[in-house]
């Protein structure tokens, strides 16, 4: 398996949305990417490129992570 990579701007738009279905499958597939020993990369699509926001090793640091954007729902 390899790295999984997370548009934090997708994130976002699911927040808004509140569509609890999508993010829980991007958080699923980031747990499983952790599992088998990869990492998880947050980054940030703009119109001048690609910017590393946070890459994420640990469950518990993914969990960390989840707990913050369901906050926002």
């Amino acid at each position: 398996m390899q790295e999984y990579i997370i548009d934090v701007m997708a994130i976002e738009e699911l927040q808004m949305t509140h569509n609890t279905d999508a993010l829980d499958v991007i958080f699923q597939r980031a747990k499983s990417t952790i599992v088998n020993g990869e990492q998880v990369q947050l980054i940030r699509k703009q119109n001048m490129g690609v910017t590393p926001v946070n890459e994420f090793t640990t469950l518990q640091d993914l969990e960390n992570y989840r707990q913050s954007v369901y906050t926002y729902l």
